[in-house]
């Protein structure tokens, strides 16, 4: 089942995902989060997937209603985090439409209830088959914008963003890092030790100088900031609990990276599954955003070297 939609709608959608970013991130900025409420859901297994906030559901209203407004009549199904999580079936109908919206309205809710940054907006359109067709990107905290269109290319702030011709190998004894973005939970995760030896190898093979992992932002946050280098990834290591993150948390920066010709797959090298049948989890062959193929293939293999 394809989505039958032209390249003009495509642009109009577009358009509308950035204007319900902006009002979202702009209801997000007016709480005081001093005295927000807060509770916590049924998802995953750790604080950071668990809390919701009045500035989460708020947020995701003010999309969903805009979203729906924007492809009426379009025959597009809408799964956000905060109605969707949880509630499995409540998400079911992105399976009997041609293509859904994908959003997370508030990713990184622990960082914003917390008052530091590493927050953001996160909206996809996302094909029946799981082909992300448009990935809008908001941090409201900086005012940026993240913006792609399938086969249109990626911007930030209107700006292309290529990363086509980045290249991870450097001259021996260089200066350069390899640059890992890390969720919180990446320090406990069964699997660290060996990953962090694979990330190390890899950093080797391509004469980088060492591994610098940078842990504080969402998910959402941690693969955009792989666009700001030649050098960087984010990993997400697979586990057999449900967690490690949701269709929402991807979907977006999935399409921001494809069209900004970086990396993006699962452990294994494979598409992502961002229309999973069985759940909306993620943690069945985990994620990989790197700057380039070269680091992301190193890592592939380091991995399935286990």
């Amino acid at each position: 089942m394809n989505p039958v939609l032209s390249s003009k709608q495509l642009q109009m959608l577009c358009n509308s995902a950035i204007q319900a970013a902006q009002a979202a991130g702009q209801s997000i900025e007016s709480f005081d989060r001093h005295n927000i409420q807060r509770t916590f859901k049924d998802a995953g297994n750790s604080a950071a997937s668990q809390l919701v906030t009045q500035a989460d559901m708020q947020s995701e209203e003010i999309i969903r209603q805009a979203l729906e407004k924007a492809s009426k009549g379009l025959n597009i199904a809408f799964v956000g985090e905060e109605s969707a999580s949880g509630a499995f079936s409540k998400a079911k109908e992105r399976f009997e439409k041609p293509c859904f919206w994908c959003v997370d309205p508030l990713d990184g809710t622990l960082h914003f209830a917390e008052g530091r940054s590493g927050y953001a907006v996160s909206i996809a359109l996302v094909a029946h088959s799981g082909t992300p067709l448009i990935g809008v990107v908001y941090d409201p905290a900086s005012h940026v914008m993240y913006q792609a269109i399938q086969g249109q290319g990626c911007y930030l702030d209107l700006i292309p963003l290529d990363m086509s011709g980045a290249k991870s190998s450097l001259t021996a004894g260089s200066s350069t890092p390899l640059t890992v973005y890390a969720d919180q939970s990446f320090k406990t995760h069964a699997g660290y030790s060996f990953a962090l030896a694979a990330l190390e190898s890899c950093a080797h093979n391509l004469n980088l100088d060492g591994v610098n992992l940078i842990y504080g932002s969402g998910a959402v946050k941690n693969a955009c900031q792989v666009l700001e280098s030649s050098h960087a990834c984010y990993l997400k290591l697979s586990k057999k609990e449900e967690g490690g993150g949701s269709i929402w948390d991807y979907a977006a920066t999935a399409c921001l990276v494809q069209e900004a010709g970086a990396w993006v797959s699962d452990v294994q090298g494979q598409a992502l599954d961002l229309n999973r049948a069985d759940s909306t989890f993620m943690n069945h062959h985990g994620v990989i955003f790197a700057s380039n193929e070269q680091i992301a293939q190193c890592l592939i293999d380091s991995l399935q070297s286990k």
